[in-house]
């Protein structure tokens, strides 16, 4: 699972055209990298700012029964590295996840994407954010978590920025993405050449999948 996420590392670190063609090069190579890619020396560390973890929601202050107060613990500790099989009670069962280089369909999945985190890095976690919850009924809407996400791995301090987007319905996620650098993710619509997108889809697919797999299909881990 480490070169998937390592291929992750490299995206953070370059920028943002070079992000671009350096993400359909690993993607045209991933057969290969899949199996122990070591991480691109062109990672550089950057200040961490450990204490800094802010809100500004755009709703109404005295309004207590926001839907993104009470999914945002969760989160926090999806990211964080820290995640239970409670936190996933978040997300419909027919959810879906999708960042650049993964796209899962259904919880076990999801718990895949992000039980590999602490294999991975030795910190991680979402050091800042803010709100924006646009719901059209109760239960049913999106909330948009504009953020930065800090990583440590073999000693390196890592952030990147992202957008975190969650569409909600019956007060479940049934959409969940993740915007590194706050692009959209490449698809066949989202590209100019919608060829070029499907394949970014279904090598994500394939990413997800090998994921799933190394992690025992989703298996919580032993309390």
């Amino acid at each position: 699972m480490a070169p998937l996420l390592t291929l992750r590392l490299f995206n953070i670190s370059s920028s943002s055209s070079s992000s671009r063609s350096s993400l359909v090069s690993f993607q045209s190579s991933l057969s290969q990298l899949v199996f122990f890619a070591s991480l691109k020396e062109s990672i550089s560390p950057m200040d961490h700012r450990s204490d800094e973890q802010t809100t500004s929601d755009s709703g109404d202050p005295n309004n207590n029964h926001r839907f993104s107060d009470r999914i945002l613990p969760h989160l926090l500790r999806l990211y964080g590295s820290c995640a239970t099989s409670q936190d996933f009670e978040i997300y419909a069962p027919n959810a879906s996840f999708e960042d650049p280089l993964m796209r899962a369909h259904g919880v076990k999945q999801i718990k895949s994407a992000f039980y590999t985190l602490p294999k991975v890095f030795k910190e991680s976690k979402i050091v800042e954010y803010t709100v924006e919850e646009n719901m059209v009924s109760p239960g049913k809407g999106e909330i948009l978590i504009d953020n930065k996400q800090y990583y440590k791995f073999l000693g390196k301090h890592i952030d990147m920025v992202s957008l975190i987007k969650l569409y909600v319905d019956d007060g479940k996620i049934v959409r969940h993405e993740d915007w590194w650098d706050k692009k959209p993710i490449s698809n066949r619509e989202t590209v100019k050449v919608p060829l070029l997108g499907r394949a970014a889809e279904v090598t994500r697919r394939g990413s997800m999948l090998l994921t799933h797999l190394f992690m025992g299909f989703g298996k919580d881990p032993r309390v």
